[in-house]
């Protein structure tokens, strides 16, 4: 069946070919469209990644938060008691917790200030993997210590640059001064323009609001070989209902599932909805044209005795043809402008194998579509226009 298919392929080759303008504007207006369908799904998958990515490294097993938490960066404290309950149960083999608020961060070049994402942590026992957190434990142990997240926003100051010609940088956080003393690499989110990293006693001096037996989450490890999934159903089952019990994947999925509901979703997928439209209407136009202007050529075959199925072949070849050949040029343009928006926003916007294969597959059904409606002006060839 196939190899019928592309034995015809010849015939729309040359009838794309034949019109060299008309052919390069299909091909850029296919992959216009193919751009604007990558960036929407870029970016809308750079923000649900960049907002998860935190809590995806977490070194836990385990994780507790308020039972009425919805996202990180609007966290409710809970006791930190319920904490330390679950070290009663067998299995768990240490337990941390986390202080999370937004504060002011002061640029020390513009003194302009900005919303920041501070965590508090207890350095001896982090809930991150960062090395930079255990190569400086003991001076991230000292009041006023801090360690700044590179993949900041650079409103917050050239930091990495001014730690290059000194051990420590003085920064003003909530009106007070603190030490930059290292760097660690989360990056930004588009909730959060940047992150802080400092001990659990910085932290509280910062805020002298914050009550030292609220905390924001609390990380639990459990030992070699334990069930974390019955140990998990243990804990919900037993532990006061104003805690839940979440696996870091499972804080991340619901990261990612409330924003979604925000309508963020929904914004980017009208995006893309109007470049797959956008597509439609360039592809059915060149298509429609090409068919008008050999309407008499379409003609003579049907009077040789060629089906309207095989005519349609023809024109789903060109479509399928346009689709390979706008698809490339939008696809290499796209890694591009990831790049240069990646560079722009400091948001993760990178390409995906599964990404670039559904835009393929949107292409293809974008062309085939156009195709299906210029077939309407192919039926209406009649062997009588030969005479």
């Amino acid at each position: 069946m196939f190899t019928k298919f592309f034995r015809k392929t010849p015939l729309a080759w040359h009838q794309l070919i034949k019109e060299k303008i008309r052919l390069s504007v299909a091909i850029a207006g296919i992959a216009f469209a193919d751009i604007l369908i990558f960036f929407q799904l870029g970016i809308l998958d750079s923000l649900l990644d960049g907002s998860a990515k935190s809590h995806q490294i977490l070194q836990g097993d385990l994780v507790l938060v308020n039972s009425q938490f919805q996202t990180l960066f609007l966290v409710k404290d809970f006791p930190r008691e319920r904490l330390q309950q679950t070290l009663a149960y067998d299995g768990v083999e240490s337990v941390s917790p986390v202080y999370i608020k937004f504060a002011q961060w002061r640029n020390p070049q513009t003194q302009l200030s900005r919303s920041i994402l501070v965590w508090g942590i207890d350095p001896i026992n982090s809930p991150f993997s960062f090395p930079e957190i255990k190569d400086n434990q003991s001076q991230l142990q000292l009041l006023g210590n801090v360690l700044f997240d590179q993949g900041s926003r650079p409103e917050y100051g050239t930091i990495p640059d001014l730690l290059k010609e000194q051990e420590k940088v003085e920064i003003q956080i909530n009106e007070k001064t603190v030490n930059v003393i290292a760097l660690f690499n989360l990056g930004a989110s588009f909730v959060t323009d940047g992150n802080v990293i400092m001990s659990d006693s910085t932290f509280l001096s910062l805020f002298p609001n914050q009550q030292p037996n609220d905390i924001s989450l609390g990380l639990i490890k459990v030992k070699v070989g334990t069930d974390i999934k019955a140990l998990q159903a243990q804990m919900i089952a037993n532990l006061p209902k104003d805690i839940k019990v979440v696996t870091p994947s499972e804080l991340a999925q619901n990261e990612i599932d409330y924003w979604t509901t925000q309508g963020i979703g929904f914004i980017f997928e009208l995006g893309v909805m109007v470049g797959f439209i956008v597509g439609v209407v360039i592809v059915y136009q060149i298509l429609y044209s090409d068919v008008s202007d050999h309407l008499p050529e379409y003609a003579t075959l049907k009077a040789m005795g060629y089906s309207d199925g095989y005519l349609l072949g023809v024109l789903m070849q060109s479509a399928l043809l346009l689709a390979i050949l706008g698809y490339i040029p939008g696809f290499v343009l796209s890694l591009g402008l990831y790049q240069v928006g990646s560079v722009a926003t400091q948001l993760p916007i990178m390409m995906k194998v599964s990404r670039a294969l559904i835009v393929l597959i949107l292409t293809i059904i974008m062309c085939a579509i156009s195709g299906v409606i210029a077939m309407n002006k192919l039926r209406l060839a009649d062997p009588a226009d030969i005479f």
